[in-house]
């Protein structure tokens, strides 16, 4: 299966669990009388908004290179890891919003509703399933190289979070009595917060590698290594390095015998250039400057 096709699927299968979430878990608030399992439900909504979104974004992000795009189109789909960043960071946000104003309605002597347990067995499926599309994903991304997937796969575990402090606080309300209805609240709030660090997190490399972002230090070292171990190749410099989606471009200048033929010349970049995508992925691209040594013979 190719790696597009392999995207789709993983997207599809968390876009289908989080289609069948919002009905349940809409369901589940209006019966068990939870406005938390609502806000939920609409979180999930957010969801598959955004598994469309990536749908979208990988199918165009998998094109070749053309015309319009000599470096291929793999920025689409840091575009699309940039905005599932931000639905998050968005989600977060509005959980911890919500969370401070049930708080506040608390504080100012205002019974919150005590929900049905239909509500909290809403929240605790919602838990389990968001968890296992959660592992699946973030397994598949890995696998893929893909930082979409891997951000979507937190967006999944943001809904499972968003499940958490439902479930904490309509288990509170039922079984502990109506003084600790304040627990939902709070808890939204802790996990509001927990999410906002993640977002963040996501939301880094997608900004770097738009920003033209040169590549970590210790790949620029195996990119070095790479080069200088063809032999008659000395003195790597000038190195230049980005990413572009799930593969890498970089620039260097190298020396070399200024005696060698053309074709010499030729083949040691041509050397370095399969060893390069043979490490990185034949979609990755190095640029490779020639500059001539002489070299000293041992009677000079």
């Amino acid at each position: 299966m190719t790696r597009e096709k392999e995207l789709y699927k993983v997207t599809v299968i968390g876009g289908v669990a989080n289609l069948l979430l919002v009905g349940f878990k809409l369901v589940a608030g209006i019966v068990g009388r939870s406005g938390v399992m609502i806000a939920d439900a609409v979180h999930s909504v957010s969801d598959f908004v955004t598994d469309v979104v990536v749908l979208v974004f990988v199918k165009v992000s998998s094109k070749p290179q053309d015309d319009s795009h000599d470096f291929g189109h793999g920025k689409f789909e840091t575009v699309a890891s940039l905005f599932v960043g931000l639905a998050l960071a968005a989600a977060a946000v509005g959980i911890v919003v919500s969370g401070a104003r049930k708080l506040a309605t608390w504080l100012q002597g205002e019974d919150l509703p005590s929900p049905g347990k239909i509500a909290l067995w809403g929240a605790l499926v919602s838990i389990l399933v968001k968890e296992i599309v959660y592992q699946y994903t973030i397994r598949k991304g890995k696998q893929l190289n893909s930082q979409v997937v891997i951000a979507n796969a937190w967006h999944h575990r943001s809904d499972a979070f968003s499940s958490v402090g439902a479930a904490i606080g309509i288990a509170g309300a039922i079984f502990l009595g109506d003084r600790w209805t304040v627990l939902d609240p709070l808890a939204s709030i802790v996990v509001g917060a927990m999410l906002v660090k993640v977002a963040w997190d996501l939301l880094g490399p997608s900004i770097g590698e738009l920003t033209e972002q040169s590549l970590p230090e210790e790949t620029e070292k195996e990119i070095l290594d790479m080069v200088t171990s063809v032999d008659g190749v000395t003195d790597p410099h000038n190195l230049r390095t980005r990413r572009i989606g799930n593969h890498i471009a970089a620039e260097v200048h190298v020396r070399m015998d200024g005696g060698l033929t053309l074709n010499e010349a030729h083949e040691k970049a041509s050397t370095i250039e399969r060893t390069f995508s043979g490490r990185f992925g034949k979609e990755s691209h190095i640029i490779i400057h020639m500059e001539p040594v002489k070299q000293v013979s041992g009677n000079d």
